[in-house]
């Protein structure tokens, strides 16, 4: 049985936008893998599978990082039907983030703003919690085993220049328990991050973690890709400089026609177009949600131009329904990620996007 999220989504939206965020998640990680849990979340996996990056996903729609940030609900969130989870962004150390408050909704808009700033308990308690999930060895009657990406940042206190060096210590530890790593460099809530994402910090960061990836591949006897996921908030040119960063790096990499290299496209935005003159829109942080979803489109419709038919790219950005999603992938997405639509619509969105990309009628009730 899946609760109907209409009928708690009232409730949900009369307090304060985190002490929401963090009730749900204590109640999640509590309730997984209990009959509770299952009875209030679950729902049948749509089997839609699709190879990409050398993985095999047993769907095309995934929660994107942000919302699991300890990674403390994963067996929660994989009940709800998803092909794929990605947790984090954690970063090497523990840190506190940004001043409360820092999550807003802009409902009119089906929207929000946050500037959280990374807030994680670090990197030891979130692997603790990575082992701890039962997802990989009890699979909910899945035909094809639900893939786990890990998101890595910076610490806010680490200066830019020493930046590498977090992504290197992060992408270490993680490595092992990764299906794939996502690296997060545009996050618009942490100082100066975005300056990553230019032709040379982006080169030499990508050079530095394909070096670092051969000495781990050796290591564990398995080699895990790496997505970086970048902003909506490129202009052509830069687009273009970054595509041919990555087609080089591609070219020097000889696992690269496994897929070894993806790109997630994108995080939030710092424009607020779509929201203006809305309650919250005045709010500083990246926008997410309904707005973002055109903005976003055109930026993938544009790096799926520049990077060819067969580069993997997963689809972010203002996915609210099915219609979005089939939006998402005719741009040039090869899967598609949800936050802000989950949190709009909750879980019965998971199924809607595994069968409306599947190419059936999403057969459920009204949300």
């Amino acid at each position: 049985m899946l609760l109907p999220y209409s009928l708690i989504r009232p409730l949900f939206f009369s307090f304060d936008a985190e002490k929401v965020h963090d009730f749900t998640l204590r109640t999640l990680k509590f309730t997984q893998n209990t009959w509770v849990g299952q009875w209030l979340l679950s729902q049948p996996v749509v089997n839609d599978p699709i190879q990409l990056m050398g993985l095999e996903f047993p769907n095309r729609v995934g929660l994107a990082a942000g919302l699991d940030k300890n990674a403390s609900a994963i067996d929660a969130f994989a009940s709800m039907g998803f092909g794929h989870i990605e947790v984090g962004t954690v970063t090497p150390l523990p840190q506190e983030g940004n001043a409360k408050p820092r999550i807003f909704r802009i409902e009119e808009a089906q929207a929000l703003i946050n500037r959280l700033g990374f807030n994680n308990k670090g990197v030891e308690v979130f692997l603790d919690n990575v082992q701890k999930a039962r997802i990989k060895t009890h699979p909910l009657s899945r035909s094809t085993p639900m893939v786990l990406g890990l998101n890595i940042g910076k610490n806010a206190i680490t200066p830019m220049e020493s930046a590498t060096q977090d992504y290197l210590k992060a992408f270490e530890s993680v490595y092992p328990y990764a299906d794939y790593v996502t690296v997060n460099i545009s996050s618009p809530n942490t100082k100066n991050l975005r300056s990553l994402q230019s032709d040379d910090a982006l080169d030499a960061l990508m050079g530095a973690l394909q070096a670092h990836r051969e000495i781990l591949q050796a290591r564990h006897g398995k080699r895990v890709p790496l997505l970086i996921k970048i902003a909506p908030d490129l202009n052509a040119e830069q687009i273009l400089l970054l595509a041919s960063t990555f087609k080089k790096h591609c070219a020097t990499d000889q696992s690269a026609k496994q897929g070894s290299w993806g790109i997630i496209s994108s995080n939030t935005t710092l424009s607020r177009s779509g929201v203006e003159g809305l309650v919250g829109a005045q709010e500083t942080g990246g926008l997410s949600g309904a707005p973002l979803l055109n903005p976003s489109n055109a930026v993938l419709s544009q790096l799926r131009q520049a990077m060819g038919p067969h580069f993997p790219i997963i689809g972010v950005g203002g996915i609210m329904s099915g219609e979005d999603a089939l939006l998402k992938i005719s741009s040039g997405a090869d899967m598609v990620q949800i936050y802000s639509g989950l949190i709009y619509k909750g879980p019965q969105l998971v199924n809607e996007i595994a069968l409306a990309l599947k190419g059936q009628k999403a057969a459920l009730p009204s949300l």
